[in-house]
């Protein structure tokens, strides 16, 4: 398997995020004019437009707001690990913030390594992180302990 492409950990504008995703920390930007909280991230506030913004941690839990399964054409590295869900999660703490991310059944699992039968708008997850290299270290997603992965 050819290995998957990696995001650019050294932006200016996401470097905060993948400092804390090294860290085990997941973050969301919020703006020191007005509170507003935002992700992606941006060099300003989505809403005030001021260039005032910090890094706040996020509690890593949310919900399966929406979910598709990627079938193909894919990007180089994903080819054997086609189907494989792809899920938007609603943080708990930030409702107005969504994430596309992988749902996996295990820190460490591959990225199809949950049924799409299993998944539904609703269910309860949270992020757990996995290096991928010396420099990212990649957010995913798992349902929440308490949560059964049948269908």
């Amino acid at each position: 398997m050819t290995a998957i492409p990696l995001p650019y950990g050294d932006d200016p504008d996401t470097k905060g995020f993948w400092d804390a995703a090294r860290e085990k920390r997941l973050v969301v930007q919020r703006c020191k004019a007005c509170g507003h909280c935002q992700f992606p991230p941006h060099p300003f506030c989505a809403r005030c437009a001021r260039d005032e913004t910090e890094w706040v941690d996020a509690s890593g839990r949310g919900q399966v707001w929406s979910f598709g399964i990627a079938h193909g054409p894919t990007l180089p590295g994903f080819q054997d690990l086609v189907p494989y869900p792809m899920i938007v999660v609603e943080l708990d703490d930030h409702p107005s913030i969504r994430m596309v991310g992988s749902l996996v059944a295990a820190p460490d699992a591959p990225i199809n390594s949950v049924p799409a039968s299993a998944i539904r708008i609703g269910l309860p997850v949270d992020v757990t992180f996995t290096a991928v290299s010396d420099d990212i270290t990649l957010p995913r997603w798992m349902p929440r302990a308490s949560e059964s992965l049948t269908p």
